[in-house]
Formats: structure tokens, C-alpha cells, sequence
């Protein structure tokens, strides 16, 4: 071949070359930017966590530990030996006297500073020498929320002389478990239950359903325009009202017959979670989870952070604090009770309520028919098995066994587990997980029945402490199990609860499983046992979770009150 044509067609192919080159670069370049086109950021983001999972679990390599059974307690739950020592709850007030009575009064009004009217006001009756009988008569003050003092009053584990919770449903409830409860008052102080919104979600509301009431919330909740959250009906008072005036809008005739409860059930379909407590609703509105939620107005006026941006619509029963008389007391004491809600009621007390925030809204009357106690309670239990809006609920306990958690801990772990194991719906699926410097699959996840209640028990007494922490290894193994879980059953609602002392060691640190749990949305609600609990907080933080500080005490209340609300 003459030298000229060689050359003439060496450039040829490099220039072919070139051009298969180029246009290999620009084939991948346009793959990959194009690769999330039509995905939303989300769905992009959960690929990739997809792939973080996966490589993970396979580094974890999480052993599965055959299960064991144990003997399951059919009895139902007893609350009385839930409840810890009546010690838990702090006496706010003590008595002067000899001659005095002991009161259950709720925490909004017997607290510290906005929250401490009725100390105040206890703390002058007993310096007054009001006398009863001859002699001077004082009262005793005892902390304690409305919902956790009925338990201990229908249970029969401390009954004090009086009770005072915030609103008269409680009282209806008491009366209707076979206490006798005669009411002095009907009023200690006034306050309002109330749904605060967001300012701009407010706009939006009345400019598509016109004024704002509990109506056109639920049904705002019902057609998805409304992120609303609300408190445990069995331990809140707005929570628990919130329920009732809910149920009333779908059916004010008859609270729990099937068109109420078809409703509910549609509407609790869209509400996001049900709050432990008011604090993890308002951090939820904060972040932007929640356009709205639940609070009594003397919260509310004295919250800095909620004036301007939200909108207070008051609902239901009034909160007025009754005070009522329990059981065959003496008629020394019931004169001491009416003798002191005499003394509540002088105009100086009631304007110093007004400076605590109480008092407001004196006009709103109640928009819910008076109730029977029986009919509120029934009311709960519709609610304990629909608020999951037809979505069961998939849970992952992951317990720590970790060498800190040897003794006492672990101990009271077990024992928690095994009694707060009761209030896990029958409808749900249970799996669990143990760690310590390894992680296990102690029970795959399936459904709870009796089968599985039986081998959840046998697992949980079959944990033995020692070795390191490796708490978010444990995590990412509760992840992938929910994750096949949801891909089986993608109604579920899946959850996860990490148990432990709240101290990481060893394997993955929350920074580089962070953002899986964030792409997943999986609620992790997390259990102290003598723990970090800022620690703890930090996971339950990222979705809206909730984390509990469980000491050796009231860890068995505390958990049954998180089952029962979450699952």
C-alpha cells in the first residue's frame, strides 16, 4: 500500500475513534443527568438509600437466632400494677394542718409559674386558718395529669379525697367505673380546649370551607387538606375532647354508631400521628410536619413562640377544672372541699388566674351534649381500634443487651416488654431485634397472634446482657426488615422502638445512618433504661417521634401508654 494512503486512512480511524468516543461521553453524560428526570427528589433519594441499605445490612451480616416460646398471660391488663408508687408524682402543696385534704389536681393549673395557679391559691387557704370542726383545715396539693390520676382512682391503687381534672369527662368516666364522685364545683378556673392552626393554612381553610369549626377541620382532615396532630384521648383532656367532638360532627345522634365510626376511621386516615405529649406536637408544627394541632387557651396565650403565626379555634367541652369529692368521705373533709372551693372562687383569685392566662373565652359555650361516662368510654376503645386508619401497624422492637444494660436494666426491660407487650393489637405484626456488639434477628416480623405473642415472650425472656453497643447497626437491620415488610404489604404503617440505655460504641454512628432514616420516614420511638436520653432524643427526633425517659419506676406505665397510643 502506498505510504500516502496508509496515512490517509490511520486519520480516518482516529477520527472515527474520536467520534465513538465522544459520543460514548456524551451517551453516559446524558444517562446519568438524565437518570432522575420524572422522579421527584424523593424518589431519587430513596434509590439511593436503597443502596446505602443494602450495602449496610450485608456489612452488618445480622445473625438470625431461631426463636424460642415462652408462656403467654391471657389475663387482661391490670393498671393498678402498671402505675408506679403514688410517691411519682409530686406533691405541689403540702397541708398545714392535721385537719386537710388531699387533691388530684391536673398539671395546667398545679405546676410552676403560668401553670401555678392553684398552688398559689392552696398555699393562702392553708395560711388563711380557715376553720372546719374548730380547727384550722388545709389541703394538699398532688400534681398529676388528668387522665393517669382517673387510672389510679378506677383502678383502687390511691383514691385521694378529691379531684380536680381539667375537664368533666373524666369525672363522668370515674363515675361510670363505680367510684362515687360527688361534684362541688363545676368550676375552679375557666380555660378552653382549642385547634391552633397555622396563619396561612387558616387563610387557605376559610377561603375553601368558610368559617372555621370542628366540622370543617375533620373534614378538612378527611379530603388531606389539613396536617393535623392530637394527644392520647386515654391520658390527654384535649385529646380525649378532641375525640368526642369529632365523632359528635360525624354523627351527633349517635356517637358510635356505624356512620360515626366509618367516618372516624376515613378521617384518622389522614391525621400523620398521634402525639405522647403536647411538647412532640409543637415540635412536630415546628419543623413543619404539622399545620395544626390541639392546646388549651392558657397555653396558648402564654406562648411567645405561637403569637402571630397561629389561630386558636375553640372546640368541644369546656375546661373548667370541676372539683369533685371521692368516694365515702367524711363529712369533716367534704367540708373541707366545699370550704376550699368557696376560697377559689373570691374575685382575687380568679384575677390572678386571669394573669396566668386562665379565664379567657368566658363566652364560648360548650358544642358537645353532655356525655355518659360509659358512652366515653366506649368512645376510646373505638378509637384504640380504628386510629390507624385501616393501616396496620408493623413494629420492630430493638432491644439493647449490651454489658451496660447487665442487671437492673435488663431487668426491668424484660419486664416492661413483657406487661406493655399487652396492649400490642392483634392486628399488628411484631418483629425483634437484639444487640450488642452484634446485632440479631430474634423474630422475623409476622402477624401477633398467639403464636407470636408466645415467641415474643420467649425471646425477650431469653436476652442476656454483655459486649458492645452498636445501636444503629441494629437500626439498619430494623430498616431492611420493615423495608421487605412494606414491600409485601404496602399498607402497613411501620414503626420501630430501639430499647436501651441510650450509649453507642461500636458500628455506625447516627451521622451516617441519618440519612436513611430520614428517607424512610419510619418513626423510631425510643425507651431510656438509666440512660443518655440526648442520645436517645436525637433518633427520635429526625421523624417526629417520641422518646421516653423510662426509670425504674414507671417504665411499665410509661411504655403501655406508648403501645397503646402507637399500636
Amino acid at each position: 500500500m502506498p505510504k500516502g494512503k496508509g496515512s490517509i486512512i490511520l486519520k480516518k480511524l482516529g477520527t472515527l475513534l474520536g467520534v465513538i468516543v465522544i459520543v460514548f461521553i456524551l451517551v453516559y453524560l446524558g444517562v446519568t443527568f438524565t437518570s432522575g428526570w420524572g422522579k421527584t427528589p424523593t424518589q431519587v433519594s430513596l434509590a439511593e438509600a436503597d443502596k446505602k441499605l443494602e450495602k449496610f445490612y450485608a456489612d452488618v451480616n445480622p445473625q438470625v437466632v431461631p426463636p424460642v416460646k415462652g408462656q403467654i398471660d391471657l389475663d387482661p391488663v391490670d393498671i393498678a400494677a402498671t402505675l408506679p408508687d403514688i410517691a411519682k408524682f409530686p406533691v405541689s402543696v403540702n397541708n398545714a394542718s392535721d385537719n386537710f385534704i388531699e387533691i388530684f389536681s391536673s398539671t395546667e393549673k398545679s405546676g410552676t409559674g403560668v401553670d401555678g395557679w392553684l398552688n398559689e391559691v392552696a398555699a393562702e387557704f392553708n395560711k388563711a386558718g380557715v376553720a372546719v370542726n374548730g380547727k384550722p383545715a388545709s389541703v394538699k396539693i398532688r400534681n398529676i395529669a388528668s387522665g393517669t390520676a382517673a387510672d389510679y382512682i378506677t383502678s383502687g391503687k390511691y383514691i385521694p379525697d378529691a379531684y380536680t381534672p381539667s375537664n368533666e369527662l373524666w369525672g363522668e368516666m370515674v363515675k361510670a367505673k363505680g367510684i362515687k364522685a360527688e361534684m362541688v364545683t363545676n368550676h375552679l378556673v375557666g380555660n378552653v380546649p382549642g385547634v391552633v392552626i397555622s396563619k396561612a393554612k387558616y387563610d387557605a381553610l376559610v377561603a375553601k370551607y368558610g368559617s372555621i369549626t370542628v366540622k370543617t377541620v375533620t373534614d378538612a382532615i378527611s379530603n388531606g387538606d389539613l396536617a393535623m396532630g392530637y394527644t392520647d384521648p386515654f391520658a390527654s383532656s384535649t385529646g380525649l375532647n378532641f375525640l368526642l367532638a369529632s365523632l359528635n360532627t360525624f354523627d351527633s345522634e349517635n356517637l358510635l354508631g356505624e356512620k360515626a365510626v366509618q367516618s372516624f376511621e376515613k378521617f384518622q386516615a389522614n391525621v400523620p400521628f398521634i402525639a405522647s405529649t403536647t411538647i412532640q406536637m409543637r415540635d412536630a408544627a415546628k419543623t413543619g410536619a404539622l399545620d395544626a394541632f390541639v392546646l388549651e387557651y392558657q397555653t396558648y396565650v402564654n406562648a411567645a413562640d405561637l403569637k402571630g403565626g397561629y389561630v386558636f379555634t375553640p372546640f368541644g367541652a369546656r375546661h373548667d377544672s370541676p372539683l369533685y369529692a371521692l368516694g365515702d368521705i367524711p363529712q369533716a373533709k367534704l367540708d373541707i372541699v366545699k370550704k376550699f372551693a368557696e376560697f377559689v372562687a373570691q374575685d382575687k383569685y380568679q384575677k390572678m388566674a386571669v394573669d396566668k392566662g386562665f379565664n379567657g373565652l368566658a363566652d364560648y359555650k360548650s358544642d358537645l351534649p353532655q356525655l355518659d361516662g360509659s358512652l366515653i368510654t366506649s368512645a376510646q376503645k373505638v378509637w384504640k381500634e380504628k386510629k390507624n386508619g385501616g393501616a396496620p401497624i408493623a413494629a420492630v422492637f430493638v432491644a439493647d443487651i449490651s454489658g451496660s444494660m447487665n442487671g437492673a436494666p435488663l431487668n426491668k426491660l424484660k419486664e416492661s416488654l413483657i406487661r406493655g407487650q399487652k396492649f400490642l393489637g392483634r392486628d399488628n405484626s411484631i418483629g425483634f431485634v437484639s444487640y450488642s456488639s452484634k446485632v440479631a434477628i430474634n423474630l422475623p416480623i409476622a402477624k401477633f397472634d398467639t403464636n407470636q405473642q408466645s415467641l415474643f415472650v420467649g425471646t425477650v425472656n431469653s436476652l442476656q446482657a454483655g459486649g458492645g453497643t452498636a445501636t444503629f447497626n441494629a437500626v439498619v437491620v430494623a430498616l431492611k426488615m420493615l423495608k421487605t415488610e412494606m414491600a409485601a404489604h404496602p399498607n402497613v404503617r411501620p414503626l420501630i422502638f430501639v430499647l436501651s440505655d441510650g450509649e453507642t460504641n461500636e458500628g455506625y454512628s447516627l451521622g451516617k445512618v441519618e440519612d436513611l432514616i430520614k428517607a424512610y420516614k419510619i418513626p423510631i420511638y425510643t425507651v431510656g433504661y438509666n440512660a443518655n436520653i440526648k442520645a436517645l432524643q436525637s433518633i427520635s427526633s429526625l421523624n417526629e417521634a417520641a422518646s421516653i425517659n423510662a426509670d425504674t419506676d414507671d417504665v411499665v406505665y410509661k411504655l403501655g401508654n406508648l403501645f397503646n397510643v402507637q399500636m
